[in-house]
């Protein structure tokens, strides 16, 4: 018997695969950042972040979408994280729709675990109990989304400092170290021990961020 067409068999179980793969990355509207600025917090404002995003986005095949990075501003001219991701539903790098509008994102509707909440590259973010930790996410935004409006900084003076101030982070995996709804908040669960790269990784995390496709 030939071995052709088993040849072509396994070819063209290859190729459907690579579709599968590709139909999923476009329609990919959430992702957590595979690696953060290097800087800490010091992302270069809401645009260096929100490029990050772009680039990662386009190297994962969706970079014909419009990418911001959930991060809020504060100060003259603040703006909200949820204000700046548009109106959803996202999905994230396999398809499964993680939240259906900005409501359902920031209530108990959302769809948000650790094997959900993956990079563009489809990965989970090493959480509690592996190693290294790296399950905080720069936020800068209250559990509702929204900027702080105090005296602290809670934004690495809006993503431009990797030395003094702090960042407010969420926990990707969704585990605190307690029982609370913010301990294991998603985008708003402790602050940062500062806004250095060192600082952020001794804190339990990268510089990663979310980016969510805003069109």
């Amino acid at each position: 018997m030939s071995k052709v067409p088993i040849v072509i068999g396994a070819i063209v179980l290859v190729l459907l695969g690579a579709n599968v793969a590709l139909v999923q990355q476009n329609q990919m509207s959430f992702f957590v950042t595979s690696a953060g600025s290097g800087m800490g917090g010091n992302l270069g404002g809401l645009a260096g972040a929100d490029k990050h995003c772009q680039t990662l986005a386009t190297a994962a095949g969706a970079g014909s979408r419009t990418w911001r990075a959930y991060l809020s501003t504060q100060g003259t001219g603040a703006l909200n994280a949820r204000d700046r991701i548009g109106k959803g539903p996202w999905r994230n790098t396999k398809g499964v729709v993680i939240a259906q509008s900005a409501d359902d994102l920031h209530g108990a509707k959302a769809n948000l675990t650790k094997d959900t909440i993956l990079t563009e590259k489809g990965q989970p973010v090493k959480g509690r109990g592996d190693t290294p930790n790296e399950h905080d996410m720069l936020t800068g935004s209250q559990m509702n989304g929204t900027a702080f409006t105090d005296g602290g900084d809670h934004t690495c003076n809006n993503w431009t400092s990797s030395s003094t101030g702090g960042a407010q982070l969420g926990h990707s995996d969704r585990m605190g170290l307690t029982d609370t709804e913010q301990a294991k908040s998603w985008n708003s669960s402790h602050p940062s021990k500062g806004c250095s790269q060192e600082n952020l990784v001794s804190t339990g995390g990268a510089g990663l961020f979310y980016c969510f496709a805003a069109n």
